[in-house]
């Protein structure tokens, strides 16, 4: 395992995005919401590779609680990095500051009584928007029920710049991947990582899009077939899948601290773990991943509009 430096810690490059241990979740999805026993498989099999870092969140159904319960059992709370995420707050909470209090405060303490942690490593508003309560987070953090606090931001780059410039910030969760470039071509990792804040990237896979079948892709997001196949035959140049060139392109970005990836079964685990170990891509294959001119429509690259 490949490792980052943030602040005193050293967080693996591979974080393992939890979301499926809750629900059944991406649309490249074919086994469902995996059980206890193959979840203690999976955790157990990404700590023995190495991983230390683990991503859920307060929204994703029981995630939060089966990964306490693994943690507890496999007896490794004390050596990983846990990030969780803050319930969207409604309507009424995100205007009125006392309701919106209460409810983070009760997001938090819920939180972690499923992680079974009396202190949390990270928690990010889930939604932008809740970030204007930043200064609840910091109280928190006085209190000890947490110990960085952060924002998992949208797609579009222009908040997560000010983010980085906010000294409540010492994490950032975004989303990107060989399609995506707007928050890599906005420069926000490299000035995140330059004031030690850790960026955290999704979507590398952009929900299992580019892990799919093509002959599986729905026909509103078949627009994605062409570049599909270019990032194929580039892959297949240089003697790897379209999922390890995808990776490893995430891998080679400067100021990038980890990348989420999800599964749904041991075998899955195995295979990203094998994928890392492989590190960063040469030059010469990122110059034609950027030379490319791989074009996509917001809707494309952004799953909340798939449903549009």
């Amino acid at each position: 395992m490949i490792y980052s430096q943030w602040g005193t810690l050293q967080l693996s490059r591979l974080m393992l995005g939890t979301v499926q241990f809750g629900m059944p979740y991406g649309i490249a999805n074919r086994t469902g919401q995996p059980d206890y026993r193959d979840v203690l498989s999976i955790v157990d099999t990404a700590f023995k590779g190495g991983v230390n870092c683990f991503d859920t969140a307060a929204a994703y159904g029981t995630s939060e609680a089966v990964l306490g319960r693994a943690m507890r059992e496999l007896r490794i709370q004390e050596d990983v990095i846990v990030v969780t995420k803050v319930r969207a707050l409604i309507s009424f909470e995100s205007a009125d500051a006392r309701s919106a209090e209460i409810a983070i405060r009760q997001s938090i303490d819920e939180s972690r009584q499923r992680l079974k942690l009396d202190c949390l490593h990270v928690v990010l508003f889930h939604r932008e928007a809740d970030a204007v309560y930043l200064d609840i987070l910091e109280q928190l953090k006085h209190e000890g029920k947490l110990l960085h606090a952060g924002v998992s931001c949208d797609a579009r780059p222009g908040a997560a710049m000010k983010f980085a410039d906010d000294n409540r910030v010492s994490a950032l969760q975004l989303p990107g991947n060989i399609l995506d470039h707007r928050h890599k071509d906005s420069g926000v990792f490299g000035h995140a990582a330059s004031r030690d804040i850790a960026v955290f990237i999704r979507s590398v896979y952009l929900q299992g899009l580019l892990a799919m079948s093509q002959e599986c892709i729905p026909e509103k997001l078949r627009e994605v077939v062409p570049a599909l196949q270019r990032l194929e035959r580039m892959g297949s140049d240089a003697g790897m899948t379209l999922t390890e060139l995808a990776l490893r392109y995430m891998l080679s970005q400067n100021g990038v601290t980890s990348i989420l990836v999800g599964v749904e079964t041991e075998q899955q685990m195995k295979a990203n773990l094998e994928m890392f170990s492989r590190a960063t891509l040469p030059a010469d294959i990122l110059s034609v991943i950027e030379s490319a001119g791989l074009n996509m429509s917001e809707t494309l690259l952004t799953p909340s509009m798939w449903l549009c």
